[in-house]
């Protein structure tokens, strides 16, 4: 079977399940809510329409709003395209459907790469609902308020094609961790336990400890925010320091996670004969 082949069979099983769906109508529903609640929130302290002293100023200048807000999508919802990335081949393992994928294809080089190609169109659709809930429901806000959206500035549009770009890679990472990782429990409690609690806690003690920023930033997460080139952490002072790499390396070390995890996933896991 060639790559075309395989990429289709990979589609074809993907849009076949529900949980495709119902992940991105939970990332619609979690980013559009974060995206919109802190957008109104942000919008009428900039403009003061909240009125007597709640606060001194606004949490953030009205110009950092619109990167702050869209960069929500990579920062808060990068999850999902991990998630199905790893759910992708994860699902095969634990519905013994892998057997008969690989009589259909039994090149398991061309397997894979069906699956890798199946991920980046995943990775662009779930971008395309994460820029909904941000640049949609959040600049849309920011515009009620008076706020400029900055929707006609290059650079805007350019950090918009970076998390696309981002949610591409964090799905082939996902494919990678789960060509690594079997049990689709175990692969799937890893990614939430490593995303939303080891990274963050290991970013925040390198904002605070001299010297580990330098070893924080190239974790998956801050590299992620570094090819965006806006985060929310960072704005708030969530860490200390400024992103250190550029938005090339930090596409680079992102790239490199899956390159490296896919590679020992191929070797070591994806290889063996199928229990």
């Amino acid at each position: 079977m060639s790559l075309v082949n395989a990429s289709r069979s990979e589609l074809t099983k993907q849009f076949t399940t529900a949980i495709w769906w119902v992940l991105g109508l939970v990332l619609l529903v979690y980013v559009g809510s974060t995206a919109g609640g802190l957008a109104a929130t942000f919008g009428a302290l900039a403009t003061g329409a909240l009125g007597g002293d709640a606060v001194n100023g606004p949490a953030l200048p009205a110009e950092m709003l619109p990167p702050v807000i869209y960069s929500l999508a990579t920062a808060v919802g990068y999850v999902f395209p991990l998630l199905i990335g790893t759910l992708l081949v994860t699902n095969e393992f634990r519905h013994k459907t892998l057997t008969p994928t690989f009589l259909a294809t039994p090149r398991r080089g061309i397997a894979l790469g069906g699956k890798v190609v199946a991920g980046i169109l995943m990775g662009l659709l779930y971008a395309a609902v994460a820029l909904v809930a941000t640049v949609g429901l959040g600049g849309g806000l920011l515009a009620v308020f008076g706020i400029d959206t900055a929707l006609g500035s290059a650079e805007t549009w350019a950090m918009i094609g970076r998390m696309v770009i981002a949610f591409v890679l964090w799905t082939l990472v996902g494919i990678a961790v789960g060509t690594l990782v079997r049990n689709q429990v175990a692969a799937v409690v890893g990614v939430l336990a490593f995303t939303q609690f080891i990274e963050p806690i290991l970013r925040t003690v390198g904002g605070f400890v001299e010297g580990v920023s330098g070893i924080t930033e190239y974790l998956p997460g801050a590299a992620s925010d570094a090819l965006v080139g806006a985060s929310i952490y960072s704005s708030l002072g969530g860490e200390t320091a400024a992103v250190g790499l550029h938005w090339w390396a930090g596409g680079l070390v992102l790239l490199g996670y899956a390159v490296v995890l896919l590679v020992i996933g191929y070797a070591v896991s994806w290889r063996r004969d199928v229990s």
